[in-house]
């Protein structure tokens, strides 16, 4: 069963935790959304592939989005904590930060197998759907709609011209079509309205045409053959779609497990096989930094006494930031082969570890210890000169 106090920290950390991570992934979704919608109209894709595309970028910003999380969620409790002085009061009756970090990291644990299931599988695979239904965007392959009031070109030689359309761009009004076939017929066709219809050939649609005029002209007529119509069948070839590349040729989309196969592969390609290794390395730091994010929340959320300065929060996220960064760039150096994995992405990794034990140390064990104290002080001044130079009182009082 669970102590009195392990009940309490669960629920101060539970809810800024969940917070943060719905915010997190929902700012990042957000500023992805308007970039597809934005695409997906330029490509003349339905909309509903916006809302498919999204939720195959999910689990790429969810694992960037639970370490943040994880970190405001543990920092933000401990902060409470100490301005509202129960920290103090905790530590004299003898709860010191290693008893209180057992509910922290059994959210940590909890998260890095979810992070680690995520990176591992989940989102290689996704990555790679979002990838087939960009490239299929663009070829073409998801029912691409018509553009009202301007000339489509369906094919190398046919034109279609549309001034509206209704049901999903089914039922077309106001048509023109200009085409010319490979004997070199040549049809202009006008019609009132137009149904696309499918047709048992997967490559061929079929488009109705109702109340028109039909244009006919090729070699050997004096003069071109005009005709009205009251119903008109006009087969459309599609054009032939190239197929997507099979999963594995990027090692950001493989697993966890195919990226040690194809890294101990010697019949793979040399640069495949060290980018494998290098991928595999940063994914696996990136999850055991995790382990770091409570000793991390807790150097970062104590402020000094008789302050309420929120630098520690803002320092964190950006301390985690610019270690992410870092691993990057450590992939990336790896990956061309100019350093081993185990340097590039683990040495700051050690780096990262001793400066966080470090600080953890000078707050949990040195009496009075602030890892940050210096730079709350050179702040603290520089607010207080920030404020007299915007407030003309303070500055004349200070005169």
């Amino acid at each position: 069963m669970f102590a009195a106090i392990d009940r309490y920290m669960f629920r101060l950390i539970v809810i800024p935790l969940l917070a943060t991570l719905a915010i997190a992934a929902m700012l990042l979704v957000l500023d992805k959304m308007l970039k597809l919608f934005d695409f997906v109209a330029k490509e003349g894709g339905p909309v509903s592939i916006v809302w498919e595309m999204l939720a195959n970028l999910v689990p790429e910003y969810m694992s960037l989005a639970i370490p943040v999380g994880l970190l405001l969620g543990i920092l933000l409790a401990f902060r409470k904590l100490a301005l509202s002085s129960e920290l103090d009061v905790l530590r004299a009756v003898g709860l010191g930060y290693r008893r209180l970090l057992v509910v922290p990291y059994m959210f940590t644990v909890v998260f890095i197998g979810l992070n680690l299931a995520i990176v591992g599988y989940f989102q290689p695979i996704a990555r790679y759907s979002y990838e087939n239904l960009q490239f299929e965007l663009r070829q073409g392959a998801l029912g691409a709609s018509i553009n009202v009031g301007e000339f489509n070109n369906l094919g190398r030689n046919m034109t279609l011209r549309v001034e509206r359309s209704e049901n999903e761009g089914r039922d077309l009004s106001g048509i023109f079509v200009s085409t010319i076939s490979p004997e070199g017929r040549r049809l202009a066709v006008s019609a009132e309205s137009g149904t696309f219809m499918g047709t048992d050939d997967p490559d061929t649609i079929l488009l109705r045409l109702t109340n028109g005029r039909l244009i006919h002209d090729q070699e050997g007529f004096d003069r071109p053959r005009v005709l009205s119509f009251e119903s008109h069948d006009l087969p459309i070839n599609l054009p032939a779609i190239e197929q997507f590349r099979g999963r594995g040729g990027i090692h950001r989309e493989l697993t966890l497990f195919e990226l040690v196969r194809v890294s101990e592969d010697p019949q793979a390609p040399a640069e495949l096989r060290l980018a494998s290794r290098a991928n595999f390395h940063f994914r696996i730091v990136e999850v055991a930094m995790m382990l770091l994010l409570p000793l991390l929340a807790v150097a970062m959320a104590v402020p000094p006494k008789r302050s309420t300065s929120a630098l520690g929060v803002f320092l964190s996220v950006a301390l985690i930031v610019t270690y992410h960064k870092v691993c990057q760039y450590g992939e990336d150096v790896a990956a061309l082969g100019r350093a081993d994995p185990l340097i590039a992405l683990w040495v700051p990794f050690v780096i990262f570890a001793s400066f966080i034990g470090w600080m953890y140390y000078v707050i949990a064990y040195v009496p009075g210890g602030q890892p940050i104290g210096v730079l709350e002080k050179l702040f603290a001044k520089l607010g207080k000169l920030l404020r007299r130079i915007l407030n003309p009182r303070l500055r004349r009082a200070a005169n």
